[in-house]
């Protein structure tokens, strides 16, 4: 864990009698690490003045995990010259295509520090700015806990209500007064959805079935404009965007597909070979679940010190190449696939 390697007993010493104006402390940025010993980092975030507060443990932590030196942030959302057909026309290998977002607004502390009166008066101000959307970009919001049994289990079935975060969000204090003030907004043929009140204020998420992944980037890049002038997302000029979860700084951008590589995937190397195309792999229903079938989600590996436009062609790059992989080993009939294939 990253947290064990970086805070020595004189950092500790030298951070515990900090807190920022929203009450995070040392401790809280820890409590995560310290209760689970398997996690990846250790801390988590409860506002922007978290990043510069805690910097001495929490910017060595970021630049060992993403290799970045923290030397500045661009966004850059273009496709301008790259590729933008469709990844499998066929349906042969993908699934589905999900690319998303994660934003907190500059002037509320993040959900592991946030209060149920600010908590309230976000979802209040970003609902407003929600019902403003317009074309495909339109729908409804549902407040998680006023929602029915039917309207869960519709949710449900469209895979995109989320539910009580896991353990070492727990561990973080995002769980704090679950359910209310929470809630998903989706456009009317569910492509367009809004979390409201997760890891993150907002999870801002572009889906659809099949591989339309220049489809999928566009309509969150047309979203985000619309919001752009109604929401003050918290930034950084090193950092990018600013997460409560520090894997995600940057452009806090997680560009997938869902892929069906059954014979690729039962090589030891797989997951090897996926990283080494910048991608980085999940079970069939995300992070820490299974495979099934054959099935994987296959993301970009990278959020910090890239350009959403650097996560686009980096994921297209490499989904090409895995799909090319598995087709020299369905040929083959073999579930190994040679090596430079």
């Amino acid at each position: 864990m990253l947290l064990h390697k970086h805070l020595t007993p004189e950092l500790k010493s030298r951070l515990e009698r900090l807190t920022t104006r929203n009450g995070w402390t040392l401790r809280k940025t820890i409590q995560s690490g310290l209760d689970h010993g398997d996690s990846q980092m250790g801390v988590y975030a409860g506002d922007s003045e978290s990043y510069a507060l805690f910097s001495p443990l929490l910017h060595p932590i970021i630049r060992d995990h993403s290799g970045h030196d923290l030397s500045g942030h661009t966004s850059d959302f273009s496709l301008d010259g790259l590729p933008q057909g469709d990844l499998d026309p066929t349906g042969e290998f993908i699934l589905s295509t999900r690319v998303r977002v994660g934003r907190n607004l500059a002037r509320y502390a993040f959900p592991p520090a946030i209060g149920a009166r600010d908590r309230a008066a976000l979802e209040a101000e970003v609902v407003q700015v929600l019902s403003g959307l317009r074309g495909h970009l339109a729908g409804k919001y549902h407040p998680l806990a006023s929602l029915s049994e039917a309207e869960r289990l519709e949710l449900v079935h469209h895979h995109v209500l989320f539910q009580q975060s896991d353990r070492f969000l727990d561990s973080a204090g995002v769980n704090r007064d679950w359910p209310r003030n929470r809630g998903i907004f989706h456009s009317a043929d569910m492509r367009f959805i809004v979390w409201v009140g997760e890891e993150d204020a907002l999870r801002i998420i572009s889906m659809q079935p099949g591989s339309g992944l220049a489809q999928t980037y566009l309509r969150l890049q047309t979203a985000l404009e619309q919001f752009d002038g109604q929401l003050d997302f918290a930034q950084d000029s090193r950092l990018g965007f600013l997460t409560a979860c520090p894997t995600n700084l940057g452009t806090a951008m997680r560009a997938s597909v869902l892929i069906r590589l059954p014979h690729l995937s039962r090589r030891p190397d797989f997951r090897a070979r996926c990283a080494r195309l910048g991608l980085a792999v999940r079970g069939l229903h995300g992070e820490h679940s299974e495979a099934r079938d054959g099935i994987h989600d296959v993301s970009n590996a990278t959020r910090l010190g890239v350009t959403e436009r650097d996560i686009y062609e980096q994921l297209r790059t490499g989904i090409h190449a895995l799909m090319e992989m598995e087709s020299a080993a369905r040929k083959r009939g073999h579930p190994k696939v040679a090596p430079g294939n």
